[in-house]
């Protein structure tokens, strides 16, 4: 049961949404800039940030919806095998069948999710950047990183309702996929 009243039935972040329109239009709008450019990251390479980060932060709706939106792109954008990188991204992001850049920007997003200065590395930065991250890449990830901190602890905070049902949140991660954040 959720610390607040929120709309009853309404999993994750979708019930403070809902009760707090005024909030929602900012976050939703952040969550469109960072997961749905196109500049130096894919969509599925965002969303695959945001699953890592949620992964990091254990937070399982967030995790699971954003797996699903990443799962859907990442297919899309040709890795037929999506569902079993994720798994390894999440588990172990240096062993991931993904690019060395991503696994250098993982581990910037890993240091963000520990606690940013001192954690995120010159070193770390120094890979991605020998790996093809721009600066932009750079960027986005730490803010894509720090986001999804606060979405996670927003989410866990408030004790929403987190379902288990995976069809749900297939069906999540394909409306994400196709529709991005923005309302309108």
């Amino acid at each position: 049961m959720a610390h607040i009243e929120l709309p009853e039935g309404v999993p994750g972040i979708g019930g403070p949404l809902r009760a707090y329109p005024e909030t929602a239009q900012h976050l939703l709008a952040l969550a469109q800039t960072l997961l749905r450019s196109t500049v130096s990251l894919t969509p599925g390479e965002r969303e695959t940030i945001a699953t890592f980060t949620s992964s990091r932060n254990d937070c399982n709706f967030c995790r699971r919806s954003h797996e699903a939106a990443a799962r859907h792109l990442l297919i899309a954008e040709g890795d037929a095998e999506a569902r079993k990188t994720l798994e390894l991204v999440c588990a172990d992001p240096e062993s991931a069948p993904v690019s060395e850049k991503m696994k250098a920007l993982l581990a910037i997003a890993a240091g963000v999710q520990t606690g940013g200065r001192g954690c995120v590395s010159d070193e770390a930065v120094a890979r991605a950047r020998g790996a093809g991250a721009d600066d932009r890449a750079i960027h986005d990830t730490v803010l894509i990183a720090a986001a999804f901190c606060m979405y996670n602890r927003y989410v866990d905070g408030l004790a929403t309702l987190s379902p288990t049902d995976d069809a749900l949140y297939d069906q999540m991660g394909m409306a994400l996929a196709e529709h991005g954040y923005a309302r309108g």
